[in-house]
């Protein structure tokens, strides 16, 4: 694959919002949604208060994410050739290092702001929620051993994404744990993950060339697509599990989006390469945000 001409230099505005990727916080929407009408389900009034910083910190911690990933594939020559998907503004050389890097440190800095009056209501497991999610999403490519680089970026996504972001939501509306806000984890982390996975399937060449040892990369494109698959189908399952432990009908209302990730799924295998995937990698994101919709959805109304 040859190396793609360079694109014309955006405007400063225009180069942080690349740089930001704010149509990605969809991801971080989900989990805030699914938890919050969970919450309601089970007898706990929803708080908008609450919804609405727990949304910002999520957000900051998000953007601070992208920025450092950002600048840390920068850092490791990760995106200089045969990139397919969208440019990114350290490489291209739109924005400096030293910027992008500090704006991803004030991102985590401001999201101690929310946190701490989320922290007034919820108590230590939220300062413990608080800081490993800042400190997961630095180390998500900085440090010597960046998670992104290792393999484990999936299981990063599922835990803060999913499963850490609904009970975190459930918890500080009703100040306990249970199964339900724990099977929606899973399965709001797996659309998220699927995400990250067609990412990954997209970038395998060039992360292969400058050593960033994805699942994919380690395992191969056949692994990969059916890894997608799973990620996609598995909370049908999840949400038929939830409906069955909930005694609520209206809890299967995202079934409906079955033959929609089936059609995704099967798209990536007639087609596990190329700038395709960039459609379909927005396409999975749209699915796990809707399916947290039609999921609060068949929460918050008795069918």
């Amino acid at each position: 694959m040859t190396a793609l001409a360079a694109p014309r230099a955006p405007g400063r505005a225009l180069a942080w919002w690349l740089a930001l990727r704010p149509w990605s916080f969809s991801i971080s929407l989900a989990p805030v949604l699914a938890g919050t009408s969970l919450a309601a389900l089970d007898g706990y009034p929803p708080n908008l208060a609450i919804a609405f910083v727990a949304l910002l910190a999520c957000v900051l911690i998000h953007a601070g994410t992208n920025l450092q990933n950002d600048v840390g594939d920068f850092r490791r020559g990760a995106d200089l050739t045969g990139r397919i998907g969208p440019p990114r503004v350290t490489t291209q050389g739109w924005l400096p290092a030293r910027d992008v890097q500090a704006a991803a440190a004030l991102s985590f800095a401001l999201a101690l702001g929310p946190g701490a009056w989320l922290v007034a209501r919820g108590g230590w497991p939220i300062v413990a929620i608080g800081l490993a999610s800042i400190a997961a999403g630095a180390a998500y490519t900085a440090g010597r051993r960046p998670v992104a680089y290792s393999g484990w970026g999936e299981a990063f996504v599922i835990l803060f994404f999913g499963v850490v972001a609904v009970s975190g939501m459930y918890y500080l509306h009703s100040r306990t744990i249970g199964v339900a806000p724990l099977l929606a984890g899973v399965a709001v982390g797996f659309l998220a993950a699927a995400v990250l996975v067609v990412n990954n399937l997209r970038d395998i060449d060039s992360d292969r060339r400058v050593g960033k040892n994805t699942l994919a990369v380690r395992l191969g494109r056949r692994f990969t697509v059916w890894e997608y698959a799973v990620l996609l189908h598995t909370p049908f399952a999840l949400v038929a599990v939830l409906a069955y432990a909930e005694h609520r009908a209206s809890l299967l209302l995202p079934l409906l989006l079955l033959p929609w990730a089936t059609t995704l799924a099967q798209r990536v295998r007639r087609e596990p390469a190329g700038a395709g995937l960039n459609a379909v990698l927005a396409a999975t994101a749209r699915l796990g945000l809707v399916y947290a919709l039609l999921l609060s959805a068949g929460a918050l109304v008795q069918i």
